[in-house]
């Protein structure tokens, strides 16, 4: 696995050999800069996974650094922490409002340096993971959460859920209309988890209408009831009020032909390992498809659990 690389900007040498020793010895690579020139210079050939930048420093100093690299939309992602003298309040806001992620005051703490460090990176790893319309963990996080239950040997449940008839939907009302449905399902997950799930749940986001929850078995039955009755009761809000009397909606198929479309509804598949054994998310996965199918032949929303046992 790749290193992540730290750029440190300072001109001060007893610093740079300070925060580059506290940080090698944490398994990060580190390269340095004594002036913002070379420092701006470096970004672009060194491409770090994060910068630290001093306040105080000749020629162009920290902020005027970090108002220069977030100019440039090529750096918008990467995370910078100021380091800024202790107390001065106006150094820690001038250099949050010029796009700085986070500060140290100096003279810092060595286990401060390597926690903010760290935070910032996984910060940015998890919103770089995530889905830009929900915020919620993508698809890779979904894939490492599932494997982590297993290599635990936690007992879990895996609600898959699915969006019928979501495609006519958006060939219909169009893109906008169908982000905001998406939102809406997210907001409806995330609130009945709240209510009725437990402390470790996790939401993912797989794309498009595909969304996955993981809670303990306990919780099943009472989160698949609530958030089915929720999304029944609110996604007729994005109809407009001739298709929800219709109770569906026209749109022209593949062959040419108008077929009408029913007001969307909710397929949940819920598999667990309460009584087989998955080796892998890939395994979930497969029962998970299986069972979704099942579930979308039915009319209405519905939730089917996988009941099987190993033998």
């Amino acid at each position: 696995m790749f290193k992540k690389k730290i750029l440190v900007i300072d001109d001060t040498e007893l610093m740079v050999r300070l925060t580059t020793d506290i940080l090698t010895k944490h398994g990060y690579e580190v390269v340095s800069a004594n002036n913002g020139v070379d420092g701006i210079k470096m970004v672009a050939t060194e491409k770090p996974d994060l910068v630290l930048l001093d306040v105080v420093m000749p020629g162009i100093d920290g902020f005027e650094v970090c108002k220069l690299l977030r100019k440039d939309e090529s750096n918008n992602l990467i995370p910078i922490i100021m380091l800024t003298a202790q107390g001065n309040e106006e150094d820690k806001l001038a250099g949050l409002e010029l796009g700085a992620d986070d500060y140290i005051t100096k003279p810092f703490n060595p286990r401060e340096l390597v926690s903010r460090v760290r935070n910032t990176l996984l910060r940015i790893d998890r919103n770089r993971l995530a889905n830009p319309l929900t915020g919620l963990p993508g698809n890779l996080e979904i894939q490492s959460e599932i494997n982590h239950r297993i290599a635990r040997g936690m007992i879990f449940s895996v609600l898959y859920l699915d969006v019928d008839n979501f495609k006519a939907y958006n060939d219909v009302y169009g893109f906008s209309h169908g982000d905001r449905a998406i939102k809406l399902i997210a907001d409806i997950l995330m609130d009945n988890v709240r209510a009725f799930g437990s402390k470790n749940d996790f939401i993912g986001h797989v794309g498009g209408d595909d969304f996955v929850v993981i809670t303990d078995p306990g919780h099943v039955d009472v989160l698949c009831e609530n958030i089915i009755k929720e999304f029944d009761e609110r996604v007729p809000e994005l109809y407009s009020d001739v298709d929800k009397r219709a109770g569906f909606i026209s749109t022209v198929n593949r062959r040419g032909q108008v077929t009408q479309y029913p007001i969307m509804t909710l397929s949940i598949a819920v598999v667990s390992n309460e009584y087989r054994e998955f080796q892998n998310h890939l395994e979930v996965g497969e029962v998970a498809a299986e069972l979704k199918k099942k579930a979308k032949s039915i009319v209405g929303s519905v939730y089917l659990k996988d009941r099987r046992k190993d033998k």
